[in-house]
């Protein structure tokens, strides 16, 4: 237990966004847009490449660690590993416990535990981004349909973990919940500036 905990939040806790803006030349992501060094933040700077590879690591962050304590360890050490690498992401000690909102290191962590879920979360965000063009909405959504697939598909042991995530999802986004009710949520942009 305790070395799933720990390999899942130092996987979770890396701050890829951050890294990789850096290092493109695009300055500290956390000083434009949300703030947050998720890719939905990254994507405003303009650099769609930067942006999509912040997207695969952030995701990856979730799945390693998952899929190394399941073999390891069984379901539960995933299970725990998961867990810990999402909330790595969210509150990585090296910036103050100050990270992103979750979506793609969620989305990692569901592919790892169990694919079908991660796929049906990824489908789900992507019909809703593609009709309504909005980031948040598309997370939102995906999140609180996750524990009903989780009970559709027979994995009652995912249902828990499904509810977690979904709630920490809604959680941090509780300022886009504040803007759709407004209607004030910027929506998805694809320009690209560099």
């Amino acid at each position: 237990m305790i070395v799933a905990l720990g390999i899942g939040y130092l996987s979770g806790a890396i701050p890829f966004g951050l890294i990789l803006t850096k290092s493109a030349g695009l300055g500290d992501v956390r000083r434009i847009g949300s703030g947050n060094i998720g890719a939905t933040n990254v994507l405003r700077t303009g650099n769609k490449t930067v942006a999509a590879l912040t997207l695969v690591c952030d995701a990856l962050k979730g799945t390693i660690p998952v899929v190394l304590m399941g073999w390891l360890y069984g379901g539960e050490a995933a299970i725990l590993a998961g867990l810990a690498a999402f909330f790595g992401h969210l509150f990585p000690l090296w910036l103050k416990f100050k990270g992103g909102k979750g979506v793609a290191t969620n989305i990692g962590v569901l592919f790892g535990l169990f694919w079908p879920l991660g796929a049906i979360f990824l489908a789900v965000w992507l019909a809703m981004a593609f009709i309504f063009r909005i980031s948040s909405l598309s997370a939102l959504t995906a999140s609180l349909l996750t524990p009903l697939w989780a009970y559709l598909l027979g994995r009652s042991d995912l249902l828990l973990p499904a509810v977690i995530l979904g709630a920490a999802i809604w959680f941090t986004h509780r300022a886009n919940i504040a803007r759709l009710l407004k209607g004030e949520e910027p929506k998805i942009s694809l320009a690209n500036k560099t």
